[in-house]
Parts: C-alpha cells; sequence; structure tokens
C-alpha cells in the first residue's frame, strides 16, 4: 500500500530540443553579429514550421535570422516555441497560453533554482512549502505540477513519494510553461499545464564564460560555459557546464551543497541529419528546511504569545539529512528527407538515488503553554529508474485547398520505484525558546517497502491546419495505454495493480490579423496514470481533466512587447485528497474546479530596458470531497498572484554598462484548512539588483525579500505550515570570452 507521508504534497507521477529542420520554403534572413557574450546555437539548414519573414527585432536591434526553439532568447520576449505543438511554431500562433522564459531573464535575476525563476510567471505559485532545499515546488492554475508536469527536453521528470529529481537553473537555456492540459501530446501533466525546461546545447561558434558568486547564509558558489566547434570540419560540436554550490541556508544547521556537471555534444554529417547527446549528473546534500511547523506561532502568535523562529531547525541538527545523486544520458536525433517529411527520436535514461533521515514537526505542541513541537523521526530511501523514448514523423505540404503541418508520434516511457520508508512516532520533543539537540529517539519501524512499476505507451496525431493565412485549426488526438502495478516487500499478499486506457484530445482555433493581435479559443482533456495504492492497498484510477480556454495575444511588428490575456475553466476529475479515515493515506475523493483568468507581458520596451508582468485570478473549488471540503477552497494554493520585474542597463554615455532593476511580489491570502476556517494571510515582496558592465566582466549584486518580511507561503493543514524565503542577498562576478 502507498503511504502519504506528510511531506511537501503528495508528489505523484515535449518535443525535445532537437533543432527542428525546414519543412517549406526557405525564409530570407539576415544573421546579425552575436551580442557581446551571447550564444549562438547552431542549427540544421534554415528555419521550420511558422517558416516566413524574419520578425523584426525589438527597437534599436538589428535584423536576426529566426529564433530556435531551443536557443536563446533576445531580451525577454521570445518568439516561438515547441512544446505546445511539438513542432518549431510561433507563439503568436499558439492557441494556448505559454511563457517562456529566456537566459537573459534568468541571469538577471540571478536564479539559482526552477522556483526562483518562474516567480513572475502567470497562473504560477512556486513558493508553496517556503525554503525547500529538496525540491522546486511548483503549482499551475491551481494544480500541482511538481509531480507529473515537469519536463526536461521533452520527456518527463517523473517525480513521486521522495524519489524526486532537481533541476539546476544554470545548466538551462530556457523555460517554457504552458498553461492548460498537454496530454494530448505528453501523454502525462496536471490539467493545469507542464513546465518544460531546455537544456543548454552546443554551439556553432566557440566561447566561455567562468562566474563566481556568494552571499546570505554563508553560500558561494562556482560556474563555467563552454562550447563551440570540436573539430576543423564543422561535424562535431561541444558544449561543457559545470556548477558547484556549498553553504547554509536559512535554517540553522542545514546545508545546501549542490555539484553538477552536464556535457553536450552534436554530431552534424550533413544538412539534414543531427544528433546531439545530453548528459548529466549531480550530487545533493541538503536538509529538510520546509519545516511543518502549527498555524499558531507563525501565521498567529501561540497561547504564550510566541512566533517559532523562522531559523529554528525542527529536524536533529546532527541528522537531519537529505541526499541525493541523480544522473542522466540520452539523445536528440533528427533527420529531413526534403522538404516535406521528417523524422525525430529523442530518448534518455534517468536515474535518481536519495536517502533522508530527520525529526519531523507536524504533530503540533507536546505542551499547554505552546513551548514545545511534538516531533516524529522519518526516514527515506528511494531509487528511481526511468527510461523515455519519443519517436515523432512531421509532414508539411498543402492538399489543394489547406496548408498542413502534420504531426505522428509514439512514446514509451518506463518507470521503476524502489522505495522504503519508515518512522517513529513520537520522537524528543524540541522547545521553541531554547532548543537541545539529540542523537536519535531510536530506530524508525519500516512501515512501506515497495516495489512500484510504471510503464505508458502513447500514440498521438496532431494536424496543424492553415484554413487561410491568418486563420489556424489545431487538432490533436492521442491514446494511452498505461500499466501499474505495485509490489508490497512487507506484505506480499498486498501486491497488486491495474491497467488502464485513456483517449485525449485538443481542437483548437487562432486568428492573426496584421496588427499583431490572435485573439484564439481551445477545448482539451488530460488523462493521467497515477502511481501507488491506497488504504485499502488498491491501485489508483487515473485522473482526468477537461479545459475550455479562450484569450487573444498581442505582439504588434517591432514593437518589442508580446501580451496574452487568458480565461480559462479547468474540471479535474479522481483527485487525490487525505483519506479522513487515516489522513497518512490517500484516497479518490476529489473533484475541483478552476475557473479563472490571467495577464502576461514580456517586454524589451528600450535598448536596455527589459519587463516581465503578470496578473493571475481564478476560483478554485471542491465540487467533490469530504463533507467539510465541499464548496471550499483546497489548502495550499492562493488564488491571486500579482508581479512586476524590470531591469534597465544604460547603453550610452559615460555610465555605460551599469545597471539596475527590481520586482515587486504580490501573492493573495490562502487557507490552511479543509473548512476554511483558517487563513493565511497575503503578502508583498521586493526585490532588487544592481550590475555593471565592462569589456567581458560583469559584476552584480541580487537581493530577494529585501525587505525581509516573514511570512508564510502555505499551509497544508493547521500543523503544517511554511515559512517563506527570507532575505537572500547574492553577489556575482562573471567572465566571458
Amino acid at each position: 500500500m502507498r503511504v502519504a507521508h506528510p511531506r511537501p504534497g503528495a508528489l505523484r507521477a515535449r518535443l525535445a530540443g532537437a533543432s527542428l529542420a525546414v519543412l517549406a520554403q526557405v525564409a530570407p534572413s539576415v544573421a546579425a553579429p552575436p551580442a557581446e557574450g551571447s550564444v549562438q546555437l547552431d542549427e540544421i539548414s534554415v528555419e521550420s514550421r511558422g517558416g516566413g519573414p524574419v520578425q523584426a527585432a525589438r527597437p534599436g536591434a538589428a535584423a536576426r535570422a529566426a529564433e530556435s526553439p531551443t536557443g536563446p532568447v533576445d531580451g525577454y520576449v521570445a518568439t516561438r516555441s515547441a512544446t505546445a505543438t511539438k513542432t518549431n511554431t510561433r507563439l503568436i500562433e499558439t492557441p494556448q497560453s505559454i511563457t517562456v522564459i529566456g537566459r537573459q531573464q534568468i541571469d538577471a535575476q540571478n536564479a539559482q533554482t526552477l522556483t526562483q525563476a518562474t516567480q513572475y510567471v502567470a497562473g504560477a505559485y512556486a513558493g508553496t512549502f517556503g525554503a525547500d532545499t529538496r525540491i522546486d515546488y511548483l503549482t499551475l492554475r491551481g494544480f500541482v505540477v511538481s509531480d507529473y508536469g515537469v519536463y526536461r527536453d521533452g520527456l518527463q521528470l517523473l517525480n513521486y513519494g521522495f524519489g524526486y529529481f532537481r533541476t539546476n537553473a544554470f545548466g538551462l537555456e530556457r523555460i517554457e510553461i504552458l498553461r492548460g492540459p498537454a496530454s494530448v501530446l505528453f501523454g502525462a501533466g496536471s490539467p493545469g499545464g507542464i513546465v518544460n525546461t531546455i537544456s543548454k546545447r552546443p554551439t556553432q561558434d566557440p566561447f566561455g564564460s567562468v562566474e563566481v558568486g556568494g552571499g546570505s547564509f554563508g553560500q558561494a558558489y562556482a560556474a563555467f560555459d563552454l562550447g563551440g566547434p570540436a573539430d576543423q570540419d564543422g561535424h562535431w560540436f561541444y558544449r561543457l557546464t559545470g556548477y558547484g554550490r556549498q553553504g547554509g541556508t536559512q535554517v540553522d544547521g542545514a546545508p545546501d551543497n549542490s555539484y553538477s556537471i552536464a556535457p553536450a555534444l552534436t554530431y552534424k554529417p550533413d544538412g539534414s541529419t543531427k544528433i546531439t547527446v545530453l548528459a548529466s549528473f549531480q550530487h545533493d546534500t541538503t536538509a529538510v528546511t520546509a519545516n511543518f511547523l502549527p498555524y499558531l506561532g507563525t501565521v498567529r502568535p501561540n497561547l504564550s504569545g510566541l512566533r517559532i523562529p523562522r531559523a529554528l531547525n525542527v529536524g536533529d541538527a546532527g541528522f537531519n539529512t537529505f541526499q541525493r545523486d541523480q544522473a542522466s544520458l540520452g539523445y536528440e536525433f533528427e533527420h529531413v528527407f526534403d522538404d516535406t517529411f521528417a523524422v525525430r527520436q529523442n530518448l534518455r535514461y534517468a536515474f535518481n538515488q536519495s536517502d533522508q533521515n530527520s525529526d519531523i514537526g507536524q504533530l503540533g505542541y507536546s505542551d499547554a503553554a505552546q513551548t514545545r513541537l511534538a516531533r516524529y523521526q522519518f526516514r527515506d530511501s528511494a531509487k528511481v529508474n526511468l527510461f523515455q523514448v519519443d519517436n515523432q514523423g512531421e509532414a508539411r505540404f498543402s492538399d489543394g485547398f489547406f496548408r498542413h503541418d502534420v504531426l505522428m508520434g509514439l512514446d514509451y516511457k518506463n518507470y521503476q520505484l524502489h522505495d522504503n520508508q519508515a518512522s517513529l512516532f513520537p520522537a524528543n520533543d524540541l522547545s521553541i525558546v531554547a532548543p537541545v539537540y539529540g542523537g536519535p529517539a531510536g530506530i524508525p519501524t519500516p512501515y512501506l517497502v515497495n516495489a512500484d512499476s510504471f510503464q505508458q505507451l502513447g500514440l498521438y496525431l496532431q494536424d496543424q491546419i492553415k484554413i487561410t493565412d491568418r486563420l489556424t485549426l489545431l487538432l490533436g488526438g492521442r491514446q494511452d495505454f498505461a500499466d501499474n502495478r505495485v509490489r508490497d516487500r512487507l506484505t506480499p499478499a498486498n501486491s497488486n495493480g491495474r491497467s488502464d486506457t485513456g483517449t485525449t484530445y485538443r481542437t483548437a482555433l487562432i486568428y492573426n490579423f496584421d496588427n499583431g493581435l490572435a485573439p484564439y479559443v481551445s477545448y482539451s482533456t488530460s488523462f493521467q496514470p497515477l502511481i501507488g495504492s491506497d488504504i485499502n492497498n488498491q491501485t489508483f484510477r487515473p485522473e482526468t481533466g477537461r479545459q475550455v480556454e479562450g484569450g487573444v495575444k498581442f505582439e504588434p511588428p517591432g514593437q518589442g512587447y508580446f501580451l496574452t490575456l487568458a480565461g480559462f475553466d479547468i474540471h479535474r476529475q479522481n483527485v487525490l485528497t487525505a483519506n479522513p479515515a487515516n489522513t497518512l493515506f490517500q484516497a479518490q475523493l476529489g473533484e475541483v474546479r478552476s475557473t479563472g483568468f490571467e495577464a502576461q507581458l514580456v517586454a524589451s520596451l528600450a535598448e536596455g530596458l527589459n519587463v516581465a508582468a503578470s496578473y493571475t485570478i481564478y476560483g478554485l473549488t471542491n465540487e467533490r470531497g469530504t463533507a467539510d471540503a465541499i464548496g471550499k477552497v483546497p489548502v495550499n494554493i492562493p488564488e491571486n498572484f500579482a508581479n512586476l520585474f524590470a531591469d534597465y542597463t544604460i547603453p550610452t554615455g559615460a555610465l555605460r554598462g551599469f545597471g539596475f532593476g527590481g520586482g515587486v511580489r504580490y501573492v493573495g491570502r490562502s487557507f490552511a484548512d479543509a473548512a476554511n476556517l483558517y487563513r493565511v494571510p497575503d503578502s508583498v515582496l521586493f526585490d532588487a539588483q544592481v550590475h555593471y558592465n565592462w569589456d567581458r566582466w560583469r559584476l552584480q549584486v541580487n537581493a530577494t525579500n529585501i525587505g525581509d518580511r516573514r511570512y508564510v507561503s502555505s499551509c497544508q493543514a493547521f500543523n503544517s505550515c511554511f515559512y517563506g524565503e527570507a532575505r537572500r542577498v547574492l553577489a556575482s562576478l562573471s567572465y566571458r570570452w
């Protein structure tokens, strides 16, 4: 049976970035010299799906070749992506809400994690469990996407139980957040959307960079990024990215150390064939920093008028540990036969092993004065093997009436998890006034030793039909075959499994006016098989969902900004909720509806000025569930966000190269209990940065939550609340050549 150990939520189970080749007429292009410090990715031949005249660059910038969907973003305004359609499609022609965060924006914010990099995105809440150094926990449109909805280069990073992968932001070229169901192409993911991270890839032009930095909590890091041709004939290209971080966190005695290396190699024997090998290894040593604390003492003072110190290590400082090793190896292959046909194959094997041993709160206080926290000890060992392959064939042609871009695909994934969980109730309690740490209270008793096996095979078909030069109809369908097996090694008689099939589809229309206005409407469905089993040792039924979305995109030619407005209505069925008979288990009692509105603006308004802003409001309602939850808002999830980030670099004059900027983030209130009796108040946070570029050097200082506001990011239950990130100041110095 699958036990839902209290943790940052119940973590449940894209075209990879190979270049997309020409399948139509060659578009004229004028390649401008790369800006200082920028990286020009090498692409096969010329531009692909969505071809046409090269888009005008932002004011003051030279014209340049069409953007690659896996390459750098010029400023903050991306023009193309392959996440929503698995084809190289212009964002202004994509009938779904999507935000692309490029390397320049990641660097401006000096984001070290996926959580930090996505804090200015519409529909996203990237701090649910505050300063958690074990995982990046994200929600989109009110639904968790950290479990089944995080992808790397179009292939899933499946995070279930405690066997979760973590992404190092330094190794990314771009982050693409697709809102709304994506099952029709990917076969998995929350109806709220997916987050597709794109790895840095080999480059045509040689370059290099080194960077060092440090700041709050004794953190220090060093990184390097090298790439270019590997031979004189122009067939081999390489890239090597490395990163190392060491130091503390806002929790006393809790380290946050991480080391990673990511080599990549591209081979292009000719202009129609390309294969890129992507590999990575990462080692993390940290602790449980997302402390499970009571509502009284965090959101509100407790009975003694006290608040629990934000720096309190609820685990024992001697054995509050979490370690992870993860590695991956895969490739992206593409061959173009002619102007009509192309094939691609993206394959990856990923491995993950983690160990955790710590004392956990979540039991409330052990004394009437509420000065001592009750704790239990938790230990987990998890090992994950994940194999995936995505085969694609694309055909671009005209039937005499309409132009078609047809994508056919067959993908397969095999996920194996060995999970060993143990606990000890109770452990020694802990004073919040004068904590005294000792050794373990005893040896935790295993309550779950499972071998979970999950396989999924999917067939999909999509057609992007140009009914006219302005009107595009998108049709897609998919059939999935899933198999879920749970082998209970503690009680073999409880082993069980099930097989499921699911059909999903998407239909959408978008109309592109000459002035850059593009209204669209779409309907899509989702199908998500779930790993694990309930209190009765029955494997879970798949989740399903459906969404109606309508909106408008606006990208006036040559103006340097992109605005997206979207309204949506999502229904999600078979949602896992805490079992009312025993909250350590889960039950499929839930049905949740999310209805709302989003606005996202990205802009490069003038030379040196970049802006990212968004606003989100939605209503989240339990339509089925326990009696006290029906009609109420699910816990943990704020329903209102607003943020603005701006960065300006002086382009000329005596202060040329000096820049500054900052941001403001508003997070609305949320609830701490199913009956919505206890509220977590809203918060406003401020960020700031200054930087100076000279020659090939860059000096930068970033500060997040600059006022060091003490706030609670969310509460999972009355005794499970989480402090948000404290003020974090980080200085860096980089050199590029």
